[in-house]
């Protein structure tokens, strides 16, 4: 006798946070990401959970075969798309009582930038393995390759990505917030000097226009260089808001019609602002209408 209909929900609502995570860091898309779930969900609900052994382990496989399904059809878009891609930023509700799980290092948009330079099997192994702990076996089974073809795999991933990622100290999330009203503040009100004094020297900042006029199709590198952009590109119609957006404080530019135009994410290191993740694609944009409460 199969189970209720409401057995195969309560299991899934619980591990949700879990298999989301795993979908967006798959592929750096919330809307992606959502979708995946609803695929998988409708799967889940066909299954006899008499058979299932490891809720948890076969919800995460079932996830990852779809996601990895999802990415072929997302990188044949990809290669059209105008300018620097970055990934979808994730806001979250604060006040939700899981977002522990996803608040972490891992998606982080400095770390999902990396990601992005890895292979399809690369990514999904990695964030199986090194970001939430399932063993090789399990792995082999997602992604449909021998054991000893996943150990090779997530060799290859992490020296990759270690090889890609600054190795810095965490940085303190009040330090974090005080930089990123600094730079508010500066921005703001167009202080060249005092953005130039918050910037590493060679900051780097990578906008995602999507196409869109006047949006830099390649990074700006430099302390001066990027403060002279920022500068430049001040409208007096613009305000700013502070946000969390891929677990790390963020600043979203709105106009007076509260029509937001633009998602800044900051990489800090060592007391200075290192990299600029800049959201600009109307299309990305469109889709953070509100902080996102990832456990309904």
């Amino acid at each position: 006798m199969t189970a209720r209909l409401d057995d195969h929900t309560e299991r899934f609502t619980m591990l949700r946070p879990l298999l989301f995570t795993i979908a967006y860091e798959i592929l750096g898309s919330v809307t992606e990401a959502d979708d995946v779930l609803q695929d998988s969900y409708l799967n889940w609900a066909k299954v006899d959970l008499a058979a299932v052994r490891d809720t948890k382990s076969y919800l995460a496989q079932l996830v990852t075969r779809q996601a990895l399904k999802a990415q072929r059809t997302s990188a044949r878009r990809r290669e059209s798309y105008v300018g620097p891609w970055l990934p979808e930023p994730l806001l979250l509700d604060d006040r939700d009582a899981s977002a522990d799980v996803v608040l972490a290092e891992s998606v982080s948009m400095a770390m999902l930038v990396v990601l992005e330079t890895l292979t399809p099997d690369e990514r999904a192994v990695f964030v199986l393995h090194d970001v939430f702990g399932f063993d090789y076996a399990e792995i082999s089974e997602a992604v449909g390759k021998s054991t000893a073809a996943v150990r090779q795999i997530a060799h290859r991933a992490r020296e990759h990505v270690h090889a890609r990622r600054k190795r810095f100290d965490p940085v303190d999330s009040d330090q974090a917030a005080e930089i990123t009203q600094q730079f508010l503040t500066a921005a703001s009100t167009g202080d060249m000097a005092g953005l130039v004094a918050l910037l590493a020297p060679d900051v780097v900042t990578i906008i995602d226009g999507g196409g869109l006029p006047g949006a830099a199709r390649r990074p700006l590198v430099g302390a001066e260089r990027v403060a002279g952009a920022i500068v430049r590109g001040m409208r007096r119609d613009l305000r700013f808001e502070i946000v969390t957006a891929n677990g790390a404080p963020a600043v979203a530019l709105r106009t007076d019609e509260d029509q937001l135009l633009g998602l800044v994410t900051l990489e800090i290191h060592d007391g200075r602002i290192t990299s600029l993740y800049a959201i600009a694609n109307p299309d990305k944009l469109a889709a953070l209408d509100g902080p996102r409460v990832i456990t309904r």
